[in-house]
């Protein structure tokens, strides 16, 4: 009895610690993702006290009669494949050289992190100007190595803005990558790097059989937030080009935001907006899934 009383006083204590932030994950994070996705089916600016209901018909015009949607599709699935790639083996890279006894490796780390703590917006700010045409870091840089007259017009040109933005992007995410790889190198065996070295095995070898089987974890995390980051792309883009020039480095993101804040149709933002939901839980959960059954299976 004095048992069940104990487990009853702990369960009791554990919903009071856990009451206010549930309380405010609620109000603050799942009340606006349900009321967005009931306004995903109403018409409504933003202004009028009165919702209408229009059922599927803004999904019907996102997907057969709105121009940008796919253009936006088309540029979020390129985003998140680069940030697939680049972001993740750019901070492995930096992981395992910082992982070295080098001399003031500490403040390498910091140096290579600073960016991440940056605001966005700072950061779209700085990397307008080092992209301006004429006065900007990387103009200047190709005029003095005599490639003047190669310019590219790095955030005006539809063909090269995408990737000028993903280029301030990457510097700007892929410390976090790199801190979270370093965290998962602290936990390589020692024992099995000397081990596998003692049997011949050269820094390849190394690598490939004993520190990327223990960096899975690790490994996984840091692919899913990068599908998440990726996904809801939205300040570095809209700092830096706004979605132009004619929609080439337009996101869904951005277009849910577009809709909703400036054209004022919130019913559309929101249709928007819950496509981009489904389509993060239809990535992320069956890799996560996966994932799961993977290390199970190798233990």
């Amino acid at each position: 009895m004095q048992i069940k009383r104990s487990m009853e006083d702990a369960r009791f204590q554990g919903w009071v610690l856990l009451g206010p932030a549930i309380l405010i994950y609620g109000v603050f994070a799942m009340y606006p993702l349900f009321d967005v996705v009931v306004m995903s089916f109403q018409k409504w600016n933003g202004l009028d006290p009165n919702r209408v209901f229009v059922g599927l018909d803004n999904y019907r015009f996102i997907f057969t009669s709105d121009p940008v949607f796919w253009v936006a599709f088309k540029n979020t699935v390129i985003w998140t494949i680069m940030c697939l790639i680049f972001p993740p083996l750019v901070g492995l890279l930096l992981a395992l050289g910082l992982n070295q006894n080098l001399f003031g490796r500490g403040v390498l780390r910091a140096t290579y992190y600073l960016p991440v703590i940056i605001a966005s917006i700072a950061v779209a700010t700085m990397w307008r100007w080092m992209y301006d045409p004429f006065f900007g870091l990387f103009s200047q840089l190709m005029t003095n190595m005599g490639f003047g007259m190669s310019i590219p017009d790095w955030l005006g040109d539809r063909n090269v803005a995408l990737y000028s933005v993903f280029i301030a992007h990457l510097w700007h995410s892929v410390g976090f990558s790199m801190v979270l790889f370093l965290a998962g190198l602290q936990g390589v065996s020692q024992t099995l790097i000397e081990a596998a070295r003692i049997d011949g095995a050269g820094r390849w070898g190394v690598f490939r059989y004993v520190t990327l089987p223990a960096l899975t974890s690790t490994i996984t995390i840091v692919l899913v937030l990068s599908v998440i980051n990726s996904l809801k792309a939205f300040d570095i883009v809209y700092g830096l080009t706004g979605g132009g020039p004619a929609q080439s480095t337009q996101m869904l993101a951005l277009w849910a935001f577009t809709q909703a804040m400036q054209i004022f149709d919130y019913g559309r933002g929101g249709a928007i907006s819950v496509v981009l939901l489904l389509i993060t839980v239809s990535i992320v959960v069956p890799y996560l899934r996966w994932t799961q059954r993977h290390e199970e299976a190798a233990r």
